[in-house]
């Protein structure tokens, strides 16, 4: 895809990436080198091109196939049909495992180290606050994962594989070092500016909002992590609850990757559609008839009402489209849940579910009177009954965070919303691992099917 090119071309350029290999080399010989860092490169052009990565790779084939999983968008033609009917093999993945390993964990493992090495000390936090968003993405599809010994260069080729839990306690580990390093009275010689994309791109921010800006990210990500493991464990919840308030305080601090409007870097969803038109399709989807039944006034912003087009609406379907890792609307969500699962106090969980839909659909440009409308009759939390609750609060997540991959995470763990499998059997619950590894890594490489073994969340 153009974006891949562009980030890898001048990743290439600037003497990141290593000489390419031999085509009789294996992939993994290919994504476990790191060049550690060379002094000559710096780091805003690495980060610059690593969130770009990252947002390619999540707003681009993880999106995909979780949206075709979970039904918010329908398989019509070709592969994506394909899909839609959980035909999927280890040759599927072959594309989106290096966009993930090579483009994202690899070269911001380099930025990792090169700004360790040269005391860049934001650098280095920001850096491991990717890392941790990145492997939590790919743990949440994967399970267990290369990490540790991965990305040592020629030292170890084939390494193994970290498991999934294990890996959730590196995250941890990643996002309290990346506060430590962002916390820093000393930043360091070389400052994020115009490279930063999810926050220093607004000038206007001060110094003070942007490093908070950072720290709230990490503390999202960590929210996340305790609303997955929270089913049956209050304190897991009580962690989300303590996560959720150090975050976000607003929709104005959210991690948001807003795509440009140039060809190689247009919004991940906009390039698929404009290049593989109508195998996929968005009014055909399960989730459109549900939203059409229930008057859901964000049908026509996330569908495009031309019956001739089929498509995305402007807000997911642009050029300039937002890639969204974590929104202010999740954590609202996350606090909603977790209160239940903690305290069962419906009158709180009830004013985070009202807040989340409410930034939700003003962030997408909703009328008040239409998001007073729609909670009346939807999002007001009636029944008596802890676990219908949290099934209304994850029913309205699946509607509100719209491709994001996410929905496939909530749906595994919650249940909600019942999904009616395609082929009478059973829908997938994880990723298979790529037919690169299975041949160049069989012996690390776990054995799994689309459908087990479950992730040690998904309860």
């Amino acid at each position: 895809m153009n974006m891949k090119i562009k980030i890898l071309f001048g990743l290439f350029i600037a003497g990141v990436l290593l000489s390419t290999a031999s085509c009789k080399k294996s992939f993994f010989t290919d994504f476990n080198k790191n060049p550690n860092a060379p002094d000559s490169v710096p780091p805003n052009l690495l980060l610059s091109n690593v969130e770009a990565s990252l947002a390619y790779t999540q707003g681009g084939d993880m999106s995909r196939f979780t949206s075709l999983f979970t039904q918010q968008v329908f398989g019509a033609n070709s592969q994506s049909q394909q899909y839609y009917n959980y035909i999927l093999d280890p040759g599927t993945f072959d594309n989106l495992w290096p966009d993930y390993y090579t483009s994202v964990l690899n070269n911001n493992d380099t930025l990792m180290h090169l700004a360790d090495r040269k005391g860049y000390n934001m650098y280095s936090g920001i850096s491991r606050i990717i890392m941790a968003y990145s492997l939590q993405i790919g743990v949440d599809l994967w399970g267990d994962l290369p990490y540790s010994q991965a990305m040592k260069g020629d030292k170890n080729l084939k390494p193994g594989y970290d498991k999934a839990q294990g890996l959730y306690d590196t995250i941890v580990s990643l996002v309290n070092r990346g506060i430590d390093y962002i916390d820093n009275p000393d930043p360091g010689l070389i400052l994020p500016s115009g490279d930063d994309h999810l926050y220093r791109a607004d000038t206007a921010r001060s110094w003070s909002n942007y490093t908070a800006s950072w720290k709230y990210f990490g503390h999202a990500i960590l929210a996340r992590l305790y609303i997955h493991q929270s089913k049956g464990n209050p304190a897991m919840a009580n962690l989300a609850l303590q996560e959720v308030a150090k975050s976000f305080p607003d929709e104005q601090h959210a991690a948001i990757y807003v795509s440009s409007t140039s060809e190689n870097g247009a919004n991940p969803w906009y390039q698929f559609i404009t290049q593989r038109h109508q195998d996929e399709t968005f009014v055909d989807a399960p989730l459109a008839d549900s939203m059409r039944a229930r008057n859901d006034p964000r049908y026509e912003i996330y569908i495009d009402p031309n019956p001739d087009d089929a498509s995305l609406g402007d807000y997911y379907g642009s050029a300039n489209s937002p890639v969204e890792f974590i929104t202010f609307e999740e954590l609202q969500f996350i606090s909603a849940e977790a209160t239940l699962r903690a305290t069962g106090d419906f009158v709180t969980a009830a004013a985070y579910l009202s807040n989340a839909v409410t930034t939700n659909m003003t962030k997408l440009g909703v009328a008040p009177g239409d998001i007073t409308t729609y909670i009346a009759a939807h999002a007001t939390l009636t029944t008596a009954s802890v676990d219908a609750a949290i099934a209304q609060v994850a029913r309205e997540e699946y509607y509100a965070l719209y491709l994001n991959p996410e929905v496939f995470t909530m749906w595994r763990r919650t249940g909600v919303p019942v999904l009616k499998s395609v082929t009478g059997g059973a829908i997938p619950r994880r990723l298979l691992y790529p037919q690169s590894e299975l041949s160049y890594n069989s012996a690390n490489t776990p054995a799994v099917t689309l459908y087990s073994p479950k992730l040690f969340w998904d309860k």
